[in-house]
């Protein structure tokens, strides 16, 4: 790969327009924007159906480029072929740092699981129905769900959920506990920043947004599972909460026996 004068990552990003929606295109490109530099934007299908117009009128304002792919047989997927070989191209030029997939087709399991055989990132984005084999494939998979404007939640009080959770908040109190009993030190206190790095590794799609947050502290100190402090100097650290310790259960009183009358 060339050598980088600098610390952006330099992204391609590939766009499935048969299995994305164009009302991500803000939010996914805010997104992308956090990771690196969208340096190749690509958006592949036949933009003479209906299916594909919407993003159309995104092009220009996210200066994506459209790749034309008419089908030559039915029930096959043209595009999904043009992506697959401009990405090998793409890859083999040793240009970029990373790989941006957009799609909730599990045919792409094989090519990302190809870029990251190189070394090469690949951040897949999707919906929560995309096959677990696409997304365990990914270094990192966001639900393009959380992407959408709409999530607002306008009836948000202080203490709820920044967004319109997309799962069970113990589904996640399961995974956090998981993970953290995973992770050794000498005190039980954790670095956050690293408790999220191993939380990645494990579940590729993690996203404390899924949950209705913003960010994972905010998860965290919801669950009532952890203890959380912030060193004088130093980052948030986290650790288990000891748990109470069982109350033994109330002893019944004796019954007291009754003398036996004589007959």
């Amino acid at each position: 790969m060339a050598a980088r004068s600098d610390t952006t990552r330099r992204l391609a990003v590939l766009i499935d327009a048969d299995n994305a929606s164009s009302k991500i295109a803000d939010g996914l490109f805010e997104e992308i924007a956090k990771i690196g530099e969208a340096s190749v934007r690509r958006v592949y299908g036949d933009f003479s159906t209906t299916r594909s117009k919407g993003w159309v009128e995104t092009l220009a304002r996210h200066a994506i480029v459209p790749q034309q792919q008419f089908p030559y047989t039915i029930g096959k997927n043209a595009s999904d072929i043009t992506l697959v070989i401009d990405a090998m191209d793409l890859l083999h030029s040793g240009r970029f740092d990373g790989f941006c997939l957009v799609s909730s087709d599990s045919d792409f399991t094989r090519l990302a699981s190809r870029i990251r055989e190189q070394g090469v990132d690949v951040f897949g984005f999707g919906e929560q129905k995309t096959p677990e084999s696409f997304r365990q494939a990914c270094r990192r998979f966001i639900y393009t769900e959380n992407l959408l404007p709409e999530r607002a939640d306008p009836d948000r009080t202080t203490d709820a959920p920044a967004t319109k959770p997309l799962a069970r908040k113990e589904e996640a109190t399961r995974l956090l506990l998981r993970v953290i009993a995973q992770m050794d030190s000498e005190d039980g206190w954790i670095n956050l920043g690293g408790f999220g790095k191993q939380i990645l590794n494990l579940a590729p799609d993690f996203d404390p947004r899924t949950y209705g947050f913003k960010k994972l502290s905010d998860l965290v100190r919801s669950t009532k599972e952890f203890e959380v402090r912030t060193p004088p100097g130093g980052s948030v650290e986290i650790r288990e909460a000891p748990k109470a310790p069982a109350r033994p259960a109330a002893k019944r009183p004796a019954r007291r026996r009754t003398a036996a009358k004589p007959e």
